[in-house]
């Protein structure tokens, strides 16, 4: 995969993406936030569930299957309107049947903020005449 930014939405951004890992960032708007004017618990889940599938995409899956399990650990606030959180999505393990990912979030200011983790069934995904997970593969 190439190393060059991509605009996913107006606001969501993936700005690297490699074999195995890919790194995004969302500028917080009013609708990505709670009540109390910070980052929504559920937009952070939301990233675990995209970030999870974007990291097993960069693995060469076309379609990336469906979750099994996703869990999110809240650390301290994202931000608020106008802040950045910056995610780094890794697929620490690829087999025929699962995949599992980690996702990191960090504020600006590098500080941890939430973890997730997803577990994905891939074993219909490998069917995809679309995956290019082979011309990958000849690549490491």
């Amino acid at each position: 995969m190439a190393n060059k930014s991509a605009l996913v939405s107006k606001f969501l951004k993936i700005t690297n993406a490699t074999r195995s890992a890919v790194n995004f960032e969302l500028s917080v708007q009013k609708e990505h936030t709670n009540r109390l004017g910070i980052l929504h618990g559920g937009t952070i889940a939301s990233m675990v569930d995209l970030g999870g599938s974007l990291a097993v995409a960069s693995k060469g899956l076309f379609s990336t299957g469906v979750s099994t399990d996703l869990n999110v650990t809240y650390i301290s606030s994202g931000g608020k309107i106008g802040d950045k959180i910056l995610a780094k999505a890794t697929c620490d393990r690829f087999g025929k049947t699962l995949a599992f990912t980690s996702i990191l979030f960090f504020n600006e200011r590098e500080e941890l903020v939430a973890r997730g983790s997803h577990t994905k069934y891939v074993a219909q995904a490998w069917k995809d005449e679309n995956n290019i997970v082979a011309q990958l593969s000849l690549r490491e």
